[in-house]
């Protein structure tokens, strides 16, 4: 499995970007997909999640109201509306897709076995 982000940009605070992430491989099928975060000097941050059967999302507080994750699952794509853009948002945002069986949490970095290779959003003040 490969997954590659891409959509990052340099954005005005209150602008909006669409993130994309596209998987490929033979057998795609995880049970989740995600949306993590890296700022400098920071751990990377759980942003959003998204069942990928179902389409069950859940996201970490501060981007509650203002980001929406989706999918499509014929074509393989994971989205990230991103809204209401705040400097604070500046980092490398990485979506990943986790293996059948992990058991960890899903806003956890561990649960994910496959990672892109993350795209930068910057918002400027």
């Amino acid at each position: 499995v490969q997954l590659q982000a891409y959509g990052g940009g340099l954005v005005q605070a209150g602008g909006s970007l669409r993130l994309s992430c596209a998987a490929s491989g033979r057998t795609f099928s995880p049970y989740a997909m995600a949306w993590f975060r890296q700022a400098p000097g920071k751990e990377r941050e759980f942003v959003a999640v998204i069942t990928w059967r179902g389409g069950v999302t859940y996201y970490e507080d501060s981007v509650k109201g203002r980001f929406t994750i989706s999918r499509d699952n014929a074509k393989n794509l994971m989205y990230l509306q991103t809204n209401s853009l705040a400097p604070e948002d500046t980092a490398v945002y990485y979506c990943a897709a986790d293996a059948q069986g992990n058991r960890e949490s899903m806003y956890t970095v561990g649960r994910y076995a496959y990672w892109g290779q993350g795209t930068q959003v910057t918002v400027s003040s």
